[in-house]
């Protein structure tokens, strides 16, 4: 799994508040380039986000489905991209002195990208997730 932290200078609860709106999946998560629908309730557990991935128009249809959910402090998913693959996701929300510490735990589950060796998938996964907090940390500052 590939761990990966930044650190929000807002409150959990305003990090929270990015993450249960799941309209707002695109803008903080990479690679996500719009939502098609977010069922009722997202996001307790056994509800999705219906989004596509990719650049246009290279765009692959597909869902993030909510496994867990303890509200403000942490989120798991199972993100889809078939024919790409699936990852499974574990967002965790940690009050510090100087706001919250946002930590993504995150590998691949199932598709090609499970036979990538174990550090080159983390290596890659840290990258695209150090940006991915970054957009979520300034969406919940913002809110400040």
């Amino acid at each position: 799994m590939a761990v990966t932290t930044w650190t929000a200078k807002t409150s959990p609860d305003k990090v929270w508040e990015v993450l249960a709106d799941g309209w707002l999946f695109p803008l903080w998560v990479v690679g996500a380039c719009r939502i098609r629908g977010v069922d009722d309730g997202w996001p307790a557990p056994g509800t999705r986000l219906h989004h596509s991935v990719g650049v246009w128009p290279m765009v692959i249809d597909d869902n993030t489905e909510s496994l867990a959910c303890v509200p403000g402090e942490r989120l798991e998913l199972q993100a889809r991209a078939w024919p790409l693959g699936e990852a499974r996701v574990v967002l965790r929300l940690r009050p510090v002195a100087d706001g919250t510490e946002i930590e993504v735990e995150e590998d691949v589950t199932h598709g090609p990208g499970s036979f990538l060796p174990r550090p080159l998938r983390a290596a890659a996964l840290h990258v695209r997730n150090v940006e991915t907090l970054k957009r979520l940390a300034m969406l919940a500052e913002g809110r400040s």
